[in-house]
């Protein structure tokens, strides 16, 4: 029994040998207590070097590996490695958790920093984008997060002088950060040619933008900005690994073993060389440097850690060494002295004093070391190598007394005999030898009994037996010291072994759990004195079980501390230590034992240490010595709320389906009925494995739950309200302090806490995401702010949540076991409590994280299963009650007393101001005073003392009460037979609410004339229920077994029910006592059916596929019907009781004739003629249309027709009550849907006057009652949801602008990252550029010629220095909306084209822009709040939603200052296509254009994303807040309109219904406005709007507009609403109109375009083109002549046309060709005109000879289409650039192809338009690849050149630029430069001329705007 539970006694870490010096860096720091802060394996250490003291962090569960000081020197934070690493910051003074960051990172956190004022925290990741986020600690919420970089990033730092700035830094990089909203943008570092791109690995932020870093090869790079400006070359002679930032300068340390000082400006200070002192050695490594005063802090790669004073520096002092990098394996006791001995691969051996904590001797070996053992006497140390070999030295110094090597594998292990005379040495070739060792260690034996190798050894007391444990797990004995195997078991029985180290063996059977390997438990060692056993084993932990321990999985207390692998553990000498030593951390750790009898001091000094540690699920074999659980909470236990499918899959089931069923839908599909029903009551409440769901609310209604409904029960009333937001079972129920809220738990794959209101049953907040499966409890916090739940996953997840803003503040795993309940703290709302399975845990709250602790038992009792929990009078107290009866009574976390409560379970305990409630399963409520010392009052729930008002009979005497709750001068009790009871103080119990109990409820008949009906379930109960206002059950008669089905006489006066076992009785309606009972079948009777009229046949259907006719008269069975092939499910009657129709399990419907039943085929057009007195049949044509979309996962379970037969009512196994007109023809009938019940609905049944629907749910065990209401009666209510499953087929209206914009697939334009402006580094500044090696040719001849004829030859030549944006001529309307605003009163106005914002002053004309986006910008939209005057909020396309750069993001500026207030990277992919601010100004609403089109709302200033949801599956348009409201807006868009509501986190939405008007159909939504009292107006694509009370359709404004209605706007003035759509100019018709509030009378304004349609964009309240004229055609391409008196235009159709520049008159027109003209050039004389097209031609023609523009010659052999063209100076040559990278020169006008290169240099170009030739090789980046420069311009003074490219680039460079990868400079503005399109109207000409290709294919083209620089 003993072995069977844990042992009483316990360890605690006492010391740590070590330091993590490898792979980690600067991890060493001084707390402000003057103590040192570092890690260890898996635990932070604090080390106070005056007191010599350590104390311990370990809340880590793997290695830590790096760590960060708050700038106020007293918390830490550290990061760990492991597959969901987290960070924990921590206090050193307590070492205790104050936050845990987590469910961000993978693989391991690689860096930390904290900011200047210590509130936010950056870490870095080590997967594979090494992401970079930063927290906000304090609350463990994550702010930003951005991938780093694509390869390891070795520190990060906030730049502690510039707000909201950071640098990293690692392999072959360092890039400055700054972060705006959510946004983290870096810029990389340019290396220029002041020093060599490579690996930095420190760095440090000084003042001026300054920063220092430290390089691989010991230069100090320092940087100022992004820019590398200097380097301190030397600095080290090696890679510096650490910098230390403090007042008086830096330090730094290198791998060279310096550690230099530095002053604030980094001049040399001081250099301490490491290697030159005392300690110092031969390839020492400084990994971590910290300088504070005059003392500073060295931490090795080798483990070791110095402290030095500066002005004695050649003295540092050791203060911690530990082994170097390898494993450590070797472990020995001193058998006298406190001392320990270890080795490791590092080849050293050390000896370390228990006592002083610190290292006493070292010596070197040449082998890595893998055992030592020390003799009895302590004389002789033997060490074990890795080669084979053995040594033996002396201890006392060290000196060598043999060395021997006779194996040539390992020696893992090796043991001195208890006499002293023997050395056993054990081998990894699977040999023991045996050595003398008073003979010099000769060898005097061998065991060679083993198949694997030798893992342990143990001599027996007298030395003359050994016994081996190898990896096979085998345990072989021989005798010694000859090594002859033994097999004689009972000789081995008697052997007493000296000491017990071995892993197999029956003393150590249960140090093994039940399943496990062979060889992860590495060591043990048994203490015989202590009865204890210590274990090391692969999983970091050092458990300590009994001794002997014989059962396998024994309990034991475990202690975490070691990362991986504990390699060995052994008491020690004396038994008052145990060392442990970790393979891959290097450490050694010292743990003191506390026996049993000190533990009860030991606890109360110090709680926090002794539970720390034994942090343990006790073990494997919890439940073994338990005993057996009480049958309800066992039953409980093993339900599951698994569901094959979830709600939140339905709609991608139907997705998928719908894609298969295509083709089957075409046919016009039923309108659903004009009835509807309302949920009227409910009988039944969810008690058999739910606790404390039932309340008094504020006003004294009792709220509960059942099925997916919250109910509200007015008891004066007997009526009651609903919640109907849930769509499954809800578990748990909660009430808020002020009673007027509560708080449902769902079942769900994401399941759903709902916060509702119970006066206005609306939700306040819907909670999701953190859970699986389904939350099982929910508990408010005092203050009603905080709320906690707890799920039902494996883990048991805990979370606390913010419920009001719907934010999670904390989440912990709970525990293995089942919870039952989680309490919070009402004074503290940091602590809460959690109950369940075998355990009691104390939370507290620390950051995004809890810490549990166990509630420690003692010996007071064993782990009871605690079912229910309530906190005391103050903070400490806590009462549960157990699944034995008991009331635990606990203190902090400890057990004080228990009280026997009640026989069985305590289900229930609820808190008064001065005692408390407790109910259990005895039946018994019991009253105690306020410390459970004695029982005031017991009331038992007997029928005896129901009062006469009660609603129902009770079922049994002392029900098991699983609620408690007292008010209003009652208690109310709710039972697990789902009766809701109201005691009275003075005893009467009063029945409120009563439904069946648990098992299914199948069985369902309405009376034939009076509104009542009959249940049965499988809870053998039969019932009789009225309908009417009493609402109550009028009698019930228990079964023998349970039922299936049951059914009225049509006189009303017998009642029939078919049983579970095959049989069946007659029962009398009115008393229930039995007529007549028959049994002929085996299996379940599914349906029973007396005929119509006098009722003379009763049909009885089955699972045994038969249906048997009995004569009622004559109580005899008259006929069988035989040939289904599966169990029947429904049959219904004719009218004349001849005919028999049948429902099977195969879907077959069968027919048969009464009373012999024969079967009969009818064609299936007849089915519909027959009159059925009946219809519960769910198969047929007349029906086809209630199987849904998704019938292949979900089964129509019932249905039943209206006796005026016009309304079909289905149920089915999701748990939907459906509504259909009759018949339903053809597939997939529209309907109306209701979700109440959770899952299967099993039965519906109409009364007799069709006034009610009654629905049964199978598993939630609910009856409930719905009223129908008729067409044309509906009150507006908020719950009707009447979707269909496949959205209307009509189509929703085309318009060909609307289609175009629905299609337009916006790629992001650059398609590689870095080349965009915003991502510093050009790959060019990297490299050394090739040199080119050209000297200029020494010769007499005259000089070159110019390259280009200059027209300002006589002024100095100034070169241009910058382009400064001027004027931009466009606006983005084609495919944007709502996207132009007035600001300041009407003076400008704000509007958007390619990628920038653009303020127009109204008066002067001038603009001003916002350039800070880096691709297109789609909307745009302006706060409207008073507070946030003049903001601006945009979005821009983008690629993937990976946070990084080319992410979409949004960004809020401020349009007079242009700053970026808050930038928001989101997850849309694609781009964000519509923005919106909230009434009040603080959120903003985004949608995007990834295929969910996702609804995101912001709390922009923060960054922060409050709430995210799909938002529909087609293009949504605009989505805009109601000007009033900060929680409500709508979605517009292809076919759909949405009005959503926040709340909390969740976003809540309602499809528009279209119901109430004739022939009212679902059109595409193009625009929203919205009115008062909740009305909203949407524009159409048909011109029509739509008028909206809250989500249903009231009136059509028809033809608003003759086409689309774009545009809307709403004024906040007064209210009055501007449309703008697509309209053809007319007298009384425009583009624009003007309306008043309710959009009843219109003015409408003509826009003066000259354009045939107007179509307005975008409508809101609050430089000019010269001149215009229409070609007809797109133009590509224009020319000035050299005078400037005329223009060429080359068109797309190959036509060219000359224009008189002052008329604009035709001067003359040509069409040679038949594809688009390039580019077409006046010559310099004005004689020629060359013309170039993309038909591989250049054309001449001679203008002298007037405008019949005949052509004169043409260029030969052009290889691909013309780009660009340039006449020479005196326009005799021509040089053309063509798609296939090559340049030629022609001769003017005779078109011959010019070969030689000499003649070609000395030609001087009138202009230079090329992309292509050696003098503007530099102007093509290394990214071309990618894509293309397409246009060039040199300026006129001839040294300028500037460039445009496919990435939206405008660059400047100098000319000529023959070297490669020129130096220039960027702007950016356009998302790709392109030819501007004119779209067949000539804007104002430009020089900029840019075009576009790629490698001799024509790009698409973009983006009609156009830019002037200046």
């Amino acid at each position: 029994m003993a072995a069977r539970s844990a042992p009483s006694c316990h360890l605690r870490l006492e010391w740590v040998y070590g330091y993590r010096g490898h792979q980690c860096r600067n991890n060493l720091y001084y707390t402000a207590a003057k103590e040192i802060v570092y890690f260890v394996a898996g635990v932070g250490v604090v080390y106070s070097p005056r007191e010599h003291r350590q104390k311990f962090y370990r809340g880590h569960s793997d290695d830590i590996i790096s760590l960060a000081l708050h700038p106020e020197r007293v918390l830490v934070a550290t990061g760990q490695v492991g597959k969901e690493p987290y960070i924990c910051v921590w206090d050193s003074y307590t070492v205790q958790t104050i936050s845990i960051l987590k469910d961000v990172h993978t693989h391991g956190i690689a860096c930390l920093a904290f900011d200047l004022d210590g509130q936010r925290l950056v870490s870095v990741g080590l997967d594979s984008k090494n992401a970079v986020c930063v927290w906000d600690w304090k609350r463990g919420k994550m702010l930003s997060m951005a991938p780093g970089h694509t390869d390891r990033i070795f520190d990060i730092s906030w730049d502690l002088y510039q707000p909201n700035k950071l640098v990293s830094c690692g392999v072959k990089h360092i890039k400055f950060w700054s972060l705006c909203g959510n946004a983290l943008t870096p810029k990389r570092g340019v290396f220029g040619k002041t020093g060599d791109l490579q690996t930095i690995l420190c760095l440090a932020c000084a003042r001026d933008e300054l920063t220092y870093s430290g390089a691989l090869n010991g230069d100090i790079y320092v940087w100022k900005g992004i820019n590398l400006i200097r380097t301190i070359q030397g600095a080290h002679t090696a890679g510096i690994f650490s910098m230390n930032a403090c007042e008086e300068g830096f330090a730094t340390g290198g791998r060279d073993g310096c550690i230099r000082l530095w002053d604030l400006t980094f001049k040399p200070i001081t250099v301490i060389d490491l290697r030159e002192t005392d300690q110092g050695y031969k390839g020492l490594s400084v990994r971590s440097v910290c300088w504070r005063g005059d003392h500073i802090l060295v931490g090795t790669q080798d483990s070791e850690i110095f402290e030095i004073v500066v002005h004695e520096r050649n003295k540092p002092f050791l203060i911690m060494q530990g082994h170097c990098e390898g494993e450590l394996w070797a472990l020995a006791i001193h058998p006298t002295k406190p001392l320990a001995v270890t080795g490791s691969d590092d080849r050293s051996v050390r000896i370390w004093s228990l006592v002083d904590h610190a290292l006493i001797a070292r010596c070197n070996m040449e082998e890595p070391i893998r055992c030592a053992a020390v003799n009895v006497d302590g004389i002789h140390l033997a060490l074990g190598m890795k080669d084979g070999s053995f040594t033996v030295l002396r201890v006392r110094d060290m000196t060598e007394v043999v060395h021997i090597k006779d194996r040539k594998e390992a020696i893992h292990e090796l043991k001195y005999s208890p006499d002293g005379s023997y050395l056993a040495v054990g081998c990894n070739d699977s040999s023991v030898d045996i050595y003398g060792v008073a003979q010099r260690y000769k060898k005097f034996g061998e065991c060679v009994g083993s198949l694997s190798f030798i893992t342990h050894l143990d001599w027996s007391s007298d030395s003359r037996y050994l016994q081996t444990n190898d990896g096979n797990g085998k345990r072989l004995f021989y005798r010694m010291p000859g090594g002859k195997e033994m097999t004689n078991k009972e000789e081995i029985k008697g052997v007493h072994w000296a000491s017990w180290t071995c892993v197999s063996g029956l003393e150590v059977n249960g140090i093994w759990p039940k399943y496990s390997d062979i060889n992860d438990i590495n060591s043990v060692d048994g203490n015989y004195i202590g009865q204890v056993l210590v274990s090391a084993d692969d999983y970091g932990i050092v458990k300590l079980f009994r001794y002997p321990c014989l059962r396998k999985g024994a309990k034991f207390k475990k202690y975490i501390g070691h990362s991986a692998h504990v390699t060995n553990v052994r008491w020690s000498h004396d038994y008052q230590w145990v060392i442990s030593i970790g393979g891959a951390d290097h450490s050694v750790f010292q743990w003191k034992f506390i026996p049993e009898r000190k533990l009860k001091d030991a606890l109360h000094i110090a709680p926090q240490e002794s539970l720390a540690d034994s942090n343990s699920d006790e073990s494997d074999s919890d439940l073994s010595d338990v005993p057996e659980l009480d049958s309800e909470i066992e039953q409980e236990t093993q339900l599951t709320y698994r569901r094959q499918v979830y709600k939140e899959d339905l709609p991608q089931l139907k997705e998928q389906y719908k894609e298969k069923q295509k083709s089957g839908t075409s046919k016009r599909r039923e309108r659903p009925p004009g009835n509807s029903i309302r949920l009227h009551f409910v009988h039944g409440y969810r008690g058999y494995d739910c606790r404390s769901n039932l309340f008094y609310t504020q006003i004294g209604e009792i709220v509960y739950h059942v099925a997916a409904v919250g109910v509200i029960y007015n008891r004066q009333q007997n009526t009651q309200r609903f919640y109907l937001g849930h769509d499954d079972d809800i578990l748990c129920l909660a009430l808020h302090p002020l009673k007027d809220y509560v708080a449902t738990g769902q079942v769900g794959r994401d399941p759903s806490v709902h916060i509702w209101d119970t006066e206005t049953i609306k939700p306040l907040s819907v909670l999701k995401g953190y859970h699986q499966y389904g939350v099982c409890a929910v508990d408010f916090s005092a203050d009603g702010k905080r709320l906690a739940s707890v799920g039902i996953d494996d883990s048991h997840t805990i979370v606390l949540w913010d419920w009001k803003k719907g934010e999670k503040l904390s989440i912990a795993r709970g525990s293995k076991d089942k919870i039952f309940v989680v309490k919070m703290n009402p004074y503290v709302p940091d602590k809460l409590i959690t109950a369940g399975i075998k355990h009691m845990k104390f939370w507290r709250r620390a950051g995004g994280g809890l810490i549990g602790r166990k509630g420690y038992v003692g010996t007071l009792g064993k782990n009871d299963t605690m079912m229910c929990a309530v906190y005391g009078w103050t903070e400490e107290m806590a009462f549960s009650g157990t699944s034995t009866g008991d009331v635990c009574i606990w203190r902090d976390i400890f057990l004080v007393k228990t009280v026997k409560a009640h026989d069985g379970p305590v289900f229930s305990m609820h808190a008064l101001e001065k005692g408390f409630v407790t109910g259990g399963k005895d039946g018994v409520v019991a009253l105690w005073d306020d410390s459970f010392e004695r029982c005031l009052k017991t009331y038992a729930i007997k029928r005896a003392a129901l009062a006469p008002g009660s609603k129902g009979l009770l079922l049994e005497d002392n029900p098991s009460i699983r609620a408690i709750s007292l008010g209003h001068g009652h208690i109310l009790v709710g039972t697990k037979n789902g009766e809701i009871l109201e005691v009275d103080k003075s005893g009467p119990v009063t029945l409120l609410v009563q439904g069946h109990m648990e098992g299914e409820v199948w069985g369902l008949a309405t009376h034939p004339y009076l509104p009542i009906c009959a249940t049965v379930s499988d809870d053998k109960t039969l019932r009789i229920w009225d309908l009417s206002p009493s609402h109550c059950m009028l009698a019930v008669r228990k079964l023998k077994k349970g039922g299936r089905c049951c059914c009225f006489s049509p006189d009303g006066k017998a009642l029939a029910v078919g049983l579970n076992d095959g049989s069946f009785l007659m029962a009398n309606a009115d008393t229930l006592e039995d007529l007549v009972s028959f049994h002929h079948r085996k299996d379940i009777i599914s349906d029973i059916r007396f005929s119509p009229g006098s009722g003379k046949y009763l049909a009885v259907a089955s699972h045994d596929s038969f249906i048997d006719i009995y004569n009622v008269m004559s109580s005899k069975r008259v006929g069988i019907c035989k040939g289904a092939t599966s169990y029947i499910t429904h049959i219904d009657w004719d009218i004349r009781g001849k005919l028999l129709r049948v429902n099977t399990g195969a879907k077959e419907q069968l027919f048969f004739e009464a009373p012999r039943g024969k079967k009969q085929t009818i064609p299936s057009g007849e089915v519909e003629k027959i009159g059925w007195a009946s219809w519960t049949s769910v198969l047929g044509l007349c029906c086809e249309g209630i199987w849904p979309v998704i019938g292949e996962v979900t089964d129509v379970t019932a249905s039943c027709l209206t006796s005026d037969k016009t309304v079909l009512a289905t149920g089915d196994d999701l748990g939907f009550v459906k509504l259909f007109r009759y018949p339903t023809k053809g597939k997939f009938g529209k309907f109306k849907k209701y979700v109440a019940h959770s899952t299967h609905v099993t039965n519906v049944r109409w009364t007799y006057d069709d006034s009610m629907l009654v629905t049964l749910g199978g598993t939630d065990m609910s009856l409930m009652v719905w009223t129908n209401e008729m067409e044309g009666y509906r009150e507006k209510r908020p719950c009707d949801s009447e979707e269909s499953d496949i959205d209307s087929e009509e189509d929703g209206g085309y318009d060909s602008d609307v289609t175009r914009e629905n299609e337009i697939s916006y790629t992001i334009r650059a398609l590689s990252t870095n080349i965009r402006p915003m991502f510093g580094i050009k790959p060019h500044l990297q490299q050394k550029e090739p040199s080119i090696d050209e000297r200029p040719p020494v010769s007499r001849a005259p000089p070159q010629p110019e390259k280009l004829q200059t027209n300002n030859v006589g002024k100095k030549k100034r070169p241009i220095e910058d382009l400064v944006l001027e004027l931009v001529f466009g606006y983005r309307g084609r495919d944007c909306r709502n996207n132009v605003h007035y600001l300041n009163d009407g003076d400008d106005i704000i509007y958007h084209t390619a990628s920038v914002g653009i303020l127009h002053n109204v008066a002067t004309g001038t603009q001003s822009f916002y350039q800070e986006h880096n691709d297109d910008i789609l909307c745009l939209t302006v706060n409207q709040h008073p507070k946030f005057i003049n903001i601006v909020a945009t979005g821009q396309v983008g690629d993937s939603a990976d946070m990084s750069a080319t992410a979409p993001s949004i960004h809020i500026w401020d349009a007079m200052s242009k700053q970026t207030l808050s930038m928001l990277r989101c997850y849309h992919s694609k781009g964000v296509c519509s923005v919106s601010f909230s009434a009040t100004g603080k959120l903003l609403l985004s949608v995007g254009l990834d295929p969910e089109h996702t609804i995101t709302i912001w709390r922009w200033q923060e960054g922060a994303k409050i709430a995210s949801r799909a938002g529909h599956n087609q293009r949504i348009f605009v989505a805009e807040f109601r000007p009033d409201s900060d929680s409500q807006f709508v979605s517009v868009g292809v076919k759909h309109v949405k009005f959503w509501t926040l709340a909390g986190r969740a976003l809540l939405s309602k499809k528009g219904l279209l119901s109430t008007l004739e022939d009212a159909r679902m059109q595409t939504m193009l625009a929203v406005a919205f009115g008062a009292n909740n009305l909203t107006f949407t524009g159409t694509i048909s011109g029509d709007v739509c008028v909206w009370k809250d989500h249903i359709l009231c009136r059509i404004v028809a033809r608003a507009h003759n086409g689309p209605v774009f545009a809307m706007y709403t004024t906040l003035r007064d209210g009055l609403i501007v449309t703008g759509g697509k309209e053809r100019p007319s007298k009384e018709g425009g583009a624009v109109k003007l309306w008043d509030q309710e959009l009843r009378r219109c003015r409408a304004f003509r826009l003066e375009t000259g354009q045939v349609t107007d179509c307005v964009r975008s409508v809101c309240r609050g430089k000019k083109m010269l001149n215009k004229v229409n070609l007809g055609h797109a133009a590509r391409t224009v020319c000035y002549s050299p005078e400037g008196d005329m223009v060429a235009i080359g068109m797309k159709n190959g036509e060219f046309i000359i224009l008189l520049v002052s008329s604009l008159k035709i001067w003359g027109k040509k069409r040679d060709r038949r594809c688009a003209i390039h580019d077409i050039r006046f010559s310099p004389d004005s004689r020629f005109l060359a013309v170039g097209s993309s038909e591989n031609s250049v054309d001449f023609y001679d203008l002298t000879l007037g405008p019949t523009l005949n052509r004169i010659s043409y260029c030969k052999d052009i290889p691909s289409f013309v780009i660009q063209m340039d006449f020479s100076a005196d326009s005799r040559h021509l040089q053309v650039s063509t798609g296939c990278y090559k340049r030629h020169v022609y001769e003017v006008p005779s078109g011959k192809h010019l070969m030689d290169q000499a003649a070609i240099d000395r030609i001087t170009w009138a202009t230079w338009t090329s992309i292509l030739g050696d003098e503007v090789m530099g102007i093509w980046s290394r990214h071309a690849e990618k894509a293309d420069v397409n246009c060039a311009c040199v300026s006129h003074s001839g040294i300028s050149l500037v460039t445009g490219d496919d990435f939206g680039m405008i660059k400047l460079f100098d000319f000529p630029c023959p070297e490669k990868f020129f130096i220039c400079l960027e702007m950016c503005t356009y998302a790709s430069l392109k030819d501007m399109d004119a779209e067949k109207t000539l804007h104002k000409l430009t020089a900029l001329r840019n075009q576009n290709y790629t490698g001799g294919k024509k790009k698409n083209r973009t983006k009609p705007c156009m830019v002037k620089w200046c």
